[in-house]
């Protein structure tokens, strides 16, 4: 039928909504309670679909165009037009988006949409808190340095930008504005950078790294080979002074074990009561490029200045009246929930050398800086700093290893008391742990180090050996003088007796004696 609008004021209700169709799909409905919709029914993609047009009335029936929610005939043709000709042009009419037509499943969709590429697109600052919940807090005990770092150096330049739109020309310019602020800290921060941004890749929120084609000597500072470890000179100085530095006990106590153990700052600052069972303490070494594996326990002796150091792993809790465990053995002194980070032991240290100089802040520092400047800085006097060349808390690890070393132990063996991984084939088929020779070595470098400290001879493991046969053999000499000796009296009584029996003269009895007295005299 052809619409008219008489014809469409003549439609009238009934129990049940139906359909009056003219060609080419254009329809109304009328429902029961008598409202008369416009409805375009198509075909797409072999799928039928019905499009709203609007509501009929008959109060605007005779105009030419709709106003508000009404539609009349006229303006309705106008529509279907409209629809008509987006779907020969391949589009779903109700996917365009005409500014009469209202969907809103469409609008649900575009609104998921946008909320879905705003995840994909994330800005920096979005990518940076993505990295360390999802990544960093999950695979890496020093998340907490990448945290301090990406917030401090990267958050304030690229915050609002999104992650897709950093170049490499992006990093450069931030690795050229750091200059001034060491080797070690530009190559540190382009790590964390690279990471965060292959972890953006991996998750498919950037296309691709900025961070490529970067390297040493060229864009990024060649590192300096470390190989400072102290002297025995150093070593007495440092264990002696240590105590009238300006360092926390807590922190005194970490260096010092970091000495003794070899074990990394980090984890000898982050140690924990669970952790220790009589004289082991068992815990997960940090993730290097060294021990990237598997994560497997590390498994450390710890001889009787280690314990002294450690204290007790039990403290007297008044609220419960009762000991509780320690927790981490080296609390943090403005949060007890948290221990002592191995940046702090490095900047204490840092402070308390002589040789220490304060250089002037980088041009990048006022930028990124969010704390106020504390002007009433406590400084140091000169007599309470070490007069020790530049070192490191890292260089006390290598320290101990190099003693070891010297100490005669084998490098499988210093190997695994830095917890480092076997080398070749041999990592695969050589799974001893070397306790047995981690806690010989450990007790013959505290042997030596109290040698050290107190300016004593230090016998070597060979020495004490020889010492120990020679006083054994001495022992076996003069037990064997002493069965002799009562041997030759058992036998002098013996004769005496058989003399006395056979009413020997006193003369015999008298050339025996004497020739006994003889033989224990050359004995």
């Amino acid at each position: 039928m052809k619409f008219t609008d008489k014809g469409i004021i003549s439609l009238k209700p009934e129990a049940k909504q139906y359909y009056k169709r003219e060609a080419g799909g254009f329809t109304i409905r009328v429902l029961p309670s008598g409202l008369k919709t416009w409805h375009f029914i198509y075909t797409i993609a072999g799928k039928r679909r019905q499009m709203n047009l609007g509501e009929f009335s008959d109060d605007v029936a005779k105009g030419n165009r709709g106003e508000g929610q009404h539609v009349s005939l006229s303006a309705a043709r106008d529509r279907l037009t409209d629809a008509r000709k987006s779907l020969k042009d391949g589009q779903d009419p109700q996917e365009v988006g005409f500014a009469w037509h209202k969907n809103p499943e469409r609008e649900k969709r575009i609104a998921a949409l946008k909320v879905e590429e705003e995840l994909n697109n994330p800005t920096v600052k979005e990518l940076i808190t993505k990295y360390i919940e999802k990544y960093a807090k999950l695979k890496k005990t020093s998340w907490q340095e990448d945290e301090r770092i990406l917030n401090k150096d990267v958050l304030p330049i690229w915050g609002s930008r999104k992650a897709r739109d950093i170049t490499r020309r992006d990093v450069m310019l931030l690795i050229e504005e750091m200059q001034g602020r060491g080797n070690g800290i530009i190559t540190n921060t382009f790590k964390i950078i690279r990471r965060m941004f292959s972890y953006a890749v991996k998750q498919e929120l950037i296309p691709a790294t900025p961070c490529y084609a970067f390297e040493k000597g060229e864009e990024l500072p060649r590192p300096v080979s470390k190989e400072r470890h102290l002297s025995e000179s150093e070593i007495k100085k440092l264990w002696i002074n240590l105590d009238n530095c300006a360092i926390s006990e807590n922190i005194r106590k970490i260096l010092r074990l970091i000495l003794l153990t070899g074990q990394r700052p980090g984890e000898v600052s982050s140690m924990h009561s669970s952790e220790i069972e009589g004289r082991w303490w068992e815990f997960t070494p940090k993730v290097t490029d060294i021990t990237k594996e598997i994560p497997r326990k590390q498994r450390i002796y710890l001889t009787d200045t280690v314990l002294a150091l450690i204290g007790p792993l039990q403290v007297y809790d008044k609220n419960l009246n009762a000991m509780v465990p320690r927790e981490y053995i080296f609390k943090c002194h403005t949060d007890n929930t948290r221990c002592i980070t191995e940046r702090a032991v490095t900047c204490a240290l840092r402070r308390n050398l002589l040789t220490h100089v304060v250089k002037p802040k980088p041009a990048t520092w006022k930028k990124t800086r969010t704390k106020p400047i504390r002007k009433n800085t406590f400084v140091i006097p000169d007599d309470k700093k070490l007069d020790i060349d530049k070192f490191t808390p890292h260089d006390l690890r290598r320290t101990c290893a190099t003693m070891l070393s010297e100490l005669q132990f084998t490098d499988a063996v210093v190997d695994a008391v830095l917890a480092h991984l076997k080398k070749g084939e041999i990592r695969t088929y050589n799974k001893n742990k070397y306790d047995k020779e981690k806690q010989e070595a450990l007790q013959e470098w505290e042997l030596k180090l109290n040698s050290i400290i107190t300016s004593e001879e230090y016998r070597t493991r060979q020495q004490r050996e020889d010492d120990i046969k020679a006083a054994e053999e001495t022992d076996t000499a003069a037990n064997d003088k002493k069965q002799l000796e009562a041997q030759i009296r058992d036998l002098q009584q013996q004769l005496f007796e058989a003399q006395k029996k056979s009413g020997s003269g006193n003369n015999v009895v008298d050339i025996q004696s004497a020739r006994s007295k003889k033989s224990s005299k050359a004995l």
